[in-house]
């Protein structure tokens, strides 16, 4: 049997385009080397993953595993907190998001794409893809956790591997970013202490010295803590991971306040290389979404959101590449790359300069000056790049920074070069590599 599509990761890129593509009565199998529930990074949703799990039907079963989100607050070393709720966003996404353990919320969606008819093939590692020239059927190879080995046909590939990046490792289209170096140390806790009332579920930022951290409230009394990190200071670890990170949280006064009775409930994972980029998006036959196309920096807790967006967006190019409308799969796959490009750089804008002092400055003291302040929440909603008059607005807040860096021009050159040093720095340990 030739199939009409088949997905690499049955992460929320892959889930969503398998379900919507057998929605609309196509074969489609996904494959996947682990199996479902497993652990993953990336809890924390924006307001415009709602509209797609509405899509989808899920979007009461999420809001039975999560933890409202209303809003996203930020820390500065200096220990101001600045909430930004989502209600203030100038588009029209919703008024929250949840914050969800990848698990449940991942495992939720794999099973809602075999509900709509999708073949879920778990514990299947692909390790080759034949792309076949544009019109053939292209050959996949996978191997079991037994290490038998199955063959399949098809006559599309969506490459949703997330960071593992099949495609992009294989065919050597990935690139290391030039802009932007980090790395990450994460674990799960218990007993620690959370905001009160409407804040309680909000998602937590800190700034301090050698990057930012996390902390993202979930169901059970359990919250996501992380790190992300220059890569130079990961590199100076010497203890275990945990204690590394604990150490990390404690130099934080209001993170190490929260943390006073705080247990660790999850292994703690390292990991490098967070930013890259594939020199290319799609072509006759394939496809690559979320994290298996680009990953920057989860600051914006945009993973998710992106593999969904991009999944959805692809929906148009891949039926008419099915349906072997040549020019309509042409003029659809540029369509698509550009919305996806315009997506991710609403916001690598602000990711590149986070941890800047001129960034950290403008985000301690907000004006909400012709709308700027509202158009930045509607970032961080996922509506950055969908309004004219929210991407004027964010212009302006562009202007604003480089006008502020002239001011403060000792303090934005020192933020250059670190970032420029940053980059040229490598940190290559991994003890997660997992599926988006």
């Amino acid at each position: 049997m030739i199939l009409d599509a088949i997905v690499i990761g049955a992460g929320p890129a892959g889930t969503t385009i398998a379900a919507l593509l057998a929605s609309r009565g196509r074969a489609v199998a996904v494959y996947d080397k682990s199996e479902h529930p497993r652990f993953h990074i990336g809890e924390s949703l924006l307001p415009g993953n709602l509209p797609v799990l509405q899509r989808l039907g899920v979007l009461e079963a999420v809001r039975d595993i999560g933890v409202r989100k209303p809003a996203a607050e930020f820390v500065t070393q200096s220990g101001v907190r600045q909430v930004f709720p989502f209600d203030r966003a100038l588009g029209d996404t919703p008024d929250h998001a949840f914050q969800v353990r990848r698990a449940e919320f991942d495992e939720l969606l794999a099973r809602n794409c075999q509900r709509l008819g999708a073949e879920l093939r778990e514990g299947f590692e692909i390790f080759e893809v034949v792309l076949a020239p544009r019109g053939g059927v292209h050959r996949v190879r996978a191997r079991s956790a037994s290490g038998s080995e199955h063959e399949a046909h098809c006559r599309y590939v969506v490459d949703a591997s997330g960071r593992d990046g099949f495609l992009a490792r294989r065919m050597g289209w990935r690139r290391r970013s030039r802009k932007h170096a980090s790395a990450a140390v994460f674990s799960h806790f218990e007993n620690v202490s959370r905001r009160t009332g409407k804040d309680a579920g909000n998602i937590s930022v800190y700034w301090f010295e050698h990057g930012w951290a996390w902390m993202i409230p979930l169901t059970g009394d359990v919250m996501s803590i992380g790190a992300v990190c220059r890569p130079e200071y990961l590199k100076q670890r010497r203890e275990p991971a945990e204690e590394f990170l604990l150490r990390t949280l404690r130099s934080i006064p209001d993170a190490a306040q929260r943390m006073e009775k705080a247990c660790p409930v999850a292994p703690t994972h390292v990991t490098g290389n967070y930013s890259y980029g594939s020199t290319r998006m799609t072509g006759p036959g394939f496809a690559l979404l979320g994290d298996a196309y680009a990953f920057v920096d989860p600051v914006f807790s945009s993973g998710v959101y992106l593999a969904m967006n991009s999944a959805e967006r692809a929906l148009p190019m891949i039926e008419a590449a099915l349906d072997r409308r040549r020019w309509v799969e042409f003029r659809a796959r540029r369509v698509f790359a550009r919305a996806v490009r315009r997506k991710l750089s609403s916001f690598t804008w602000f990711i590149f300069r986070f941890t800047s002092p001129v960034m950290r400055r403008l985000f301690e003291a907000p004006r909400n000056d012709w709308q700027v302040e509202q158009a930045v929440v509607s970032m961080l909603a996922g509506d950055g790049d969908e309004h004219p008059r929210i991407r004027r607005r964010l212009a302006l807040f562009r202007l604003i920074y480089r006008l502020y860096a002239l001011r403060h021009l000792s303090s934005a050159l020192a933020g250059r070069l670190e970032r420029r040093s940053r980059i040229r720095d490598h940190f290559e340990e991994d003890t997660l590599m997992t599926r988006d």
